[in-house]
């Protein structure tokens, strides 16, 4: 059967109440006049009991038929004003579904209906304000490119990405996105850009930095090497010998350069994989300390060593804790007083195994301190560059304990030296 939108069929009358009342009444009254005035005819003419009394069973009858067929009483029907809104589509904004969607989301997310506040999640609240549910939109954000843009918006204007620069606070980006439904309401998307900003900005400056680091000692290669061809065998044997060892210090930088690279390179593309290697800890240290004592590097035997020979099982990569520790103590030899010591430990601390390695260096001021993980940061860059640092070592260092679920710590103090650490949860069977 079709069902109108009042929700009875098509083609049935229907009247007020009261007005089905009345002619039902009115009905009845007629019918039983017109019985009542039969049997008085009846009677006068004679007519026996028997025939009077069918005359009047007859006659109720007839008058319970006329009843019934009345108009039957209905509802009234719905007014012009009362079928819209009954047909209306509901608000999105007001399903309770939407509000429960709202509050999982972490990003911020306003709903406004006809530009005024409705609804905002605990992320807008917090990133404009409580007072924004029940404001206007247009002052609700405030920033002058949203207000414009909300101003000059329309329910059909196409749907854009506004780029909110320096909002809420300087140096940070937002992006604005508005999703248009019907009857005037709005959902509006704010999303953080400030991270990936930040990381467009470090990969430039990584881009820019390494290109510098590369271009320095190439330039001296190619002076010198220029300056040698240019004598002709005219120069006696020390300046030719000190301008080769000039050329060949340079090109090991630039090696040592390349490898580092490659290095953070590597550990950066291994950093959501959990190395799953069991490891001795305590081995790889000690084999690390014989290389570079074994070595050409200045100050081989000033390290002090303080290992348990107990081994220090955990998960791990044993090529790049290698190279942890030689970056830390290699750091520990070039920066620290020639003639001190360079202090090595190893120690178990509960369930985890903590490296610290100290020099007695100048030391570093407290400002420094949390950059020196940065690609190419450098305290001093000319003593840097003097002892053949390439700027990346801590950062490498920083990435492979990242890597293995390790805390890196940095503590320096003028004058008295620095001292790095990095603790690793033990685990494995190594």
């Amino acid at each position: 059967m079709l069902i109108a939108a009042n929700g009875l069929a098509p083609g049935r009358r229907f009247v007020r109440p009261a007005q089905a009342m009345f002619d039902r009444l009115s009905s009845l009254a007629v019918a039983l006049t017109l019985i009542v005035i039969a049997i008085i005819f009846a009677a006068l003419a004679g007519g026996d009991a028997l025939s009077i009394a069918i005359l009047a069973i007859a006659g109720i009858i007839g008058a319970a038929t006329v009843y019934s067929a009345a108009a039957p009483v209905g509802p009234l029907p719905a007014s012009a004003d009362s079928l819209a809104a009954s047909t209306a589509t509901p608000s999105l904004l007001r399903h309770p579904d939407f509000a429960l969607w709202v509050d999982q989301e972490r990003e911020p997310l306003i709903g406004t209906a006809d530009n005024i506040v409705t609804i905002a999640n605990d992320a807008a609240v917090r990133l404009l304000g409580r007072h924004i549910v029940g404001a206007d939109i247009r002052t609700a954000i405030r920033h002058p490119a949203a207000t414009e843009w909300l101003s000059q918006l329309h329910d059909d204007g196409p749907i854009e990405t506004l780029n909110l620069v320096d909002f809420p606070r300087p140096g940070q980006r937002w992006t604005m996105r508005i999703a248009a439904l019907s009857g005037g309401d709005r959902i509006i998307f704010l999303s953080d850009r400030s991270a990936i900003d930040a990381a467009d900005r470090m990969r430039s400056d990584f881009v820019a930095n390494a290109s510098h680091e590369l271009r320095t000692p190439l330039a001296a290669i190619l002076g010198y090497v220029e300056t040698l061809q240019d004598m002709n065998g005219d120069a006696d044997l020390p300046t030719r010998n000190r301008f080769l060892s000039i050329i060949d210090r340079e090109a090991r930088r630039m090696q040592q350069l390349v490898i580092d690279l490659l290095s953070i390179s590597r550990v950066e593309a291994d950093r959501f994989r959990r190395p799953t290697t069991p490891v001795d800890l305590a081995a790889i240290v000690r084999n690390t300390v014989a290389q570079l004592r074994d070595s050409e590097d200045a100050r081989p035997m000033d390290i002090v060593t303080t290992i348990d020979d107990a081994r220090q099982p955990m998960l791990g990569d044993e090529a790049q804790l290698g190279q942890l520790a030689h970056n830390i103590v290699s750091n520990a030899m070039k920066y620290g007083r020639p003639g001190t010591p360079v202090t090595v430990e190893l120690a178990r601390e509960g369930k985890r195994v903590r490296l610290s390695v100290s020099d007695e260096g100048d030391g570093i001021a407290a400002d420094h301190l949390p950059r020196l993980t940065e690609r190419f940061y450098r305290v001093d860059e000319a003593r840097s560059r003097s002892v053949g640092g390439t700027g990346l070592g801590l950062a490498i260092v920083k990435h492979i304990s990242e890597r293995h679920q390790g805390q890196l710590d940095i503590e320096s103090e003028q004058g008295k030296g620095t001292r790095v650490s990095v603790t690793f949860p033990l685990g494995g069977d190594a």
